[in-house]
């Protein structure tokens, strides 16, 4: 375990995964108990895919699906630290319940430079955020319903909305 390296003068905007706003959210609609994780577990704060079984969620969409992801994977402490040595984890396991959001506001970190107003992009190799204009063509990527809703830099915690498209 590592000894505290800095401390913040202000706290973090936000936790990624977790709630942004008070405003309305949409759970995927699936039976109760429908949606678990698959065998090599889901990361938390990303997008991801029902597969063909309508049970198992991925951050990756089946093969030769180029549709857009089924939601966002919502931070609700159910991720599980099984290696001892672990300091964190942002994975779900194999088999335990995932919340997939399609509409809200929630935390993320993108991989690229964000600008409020663009669209998010989910990776369709593990479902990682990144950002663009509306309707362009990102390699490896896709559009989803959501738009940036705060600006930051590479690697920063953004605010994400299907909400606010501004």
């Amino acid at each position: 375990m590592t000894f505290q390296t800095r401390v913040n003068v202000e706290p973090a905007i936000g936790v990624p995964g977790d709630f942004a706003s008070a405003n309305p959210t949409a759970n995927v609609l699936a039976g109760e108990g429908a949606l678990v994780a698959g065998a090599a577990g889901v990361t938390i704060a990303a997008f991801a895919w029902i597969q063909a079984d309508g049970q198992t969620v991925l951050n990756a969409p089946a093969s030769g699906n180029t549709a857009a992801p089924d939601g966002f994977v919502h931070r609700e402490l159910q991720a599980l630290i099984a290696n001892l040595y672990d300091e964190t984890s942002m994975v779900i396991p194999g088999g335990y319940m995932v919340s997939l959001f399609a509409a809200g506001d929630f935390y993320a970190v993108s991989s690229t430079a964000a600008t409020r107003g663009q669209k998010v992009f989910a990776s369709t190799t593990d479902g990682s955020v990144s950002t663009g204009a509306a309707g362009a063509t990102i390699a490896g990527a896709v559009e989803t319903p959501f738009y940036v809703a705060s600006t930051g830099a590479a690697g920063e915690t953004i605010k994400i909305s299907t909400w606010d498209h501004r």
